[in-house]
């Protein structure tokens, strides 16, 4: 698939309790060693850092990313089902990834890796296994 047939990916809603059943597995990274996705938009290739990764009960598997989707100045927050045509890996983490409301609550942050490993973007293939 060249460049120009790709679709942009299409945005995930929110999880539902009542929709998607067990809260999801929720992994994050420290801001500075986030790993990081391209996404397809307006026509390029946009770096989207990392700031979770959902992983839902049904085994779907979503990241949340920071993106500029048209190449200006203006940053939001979205959420994509993994995989889709329209994202790829840009680079995986050194850091080691903090799971669960409880951690993320407490304040734990990830420990460094040694060094960046390359098979998904948190380091590791992206379903997880």
């Amino acid at each position: 698939m060249n460049d120009e047939t790709i679709p942009e990916p299409t945005e995930a809603r929110p999880w539902r309790q009542s929709e998607d059943g067990p809260e999801p597995k929720v992994t994050t990274w420290p801001p500075g060693d986030r790993p990081a996705l391209r996404v397809w938009s307006h026509g390029k290739w946009r770096y989207a850092p990392v700031m979770a990764r959902q992983d839902w009960a049904d085994g779907r598997v979503f990241y949340q990313v920071s993106i500029d989707l048209t190449g200006g100045t203006s940053v939001t927050a979205r959420m994509y089902q993994w995989p889709q045509p329209g994202l790829r890996v840009a680079h995986g983490s050194c850091s080691e990834p903090v799971s669960g409301a409880a951690a993320v609550a407490r304040g734990d942050m990830p420990r460094a890796r040694p060094h960046r490993r390359a098979e998904g973007p948190e380091g590791r293939p992206p379903t997880g296994s």
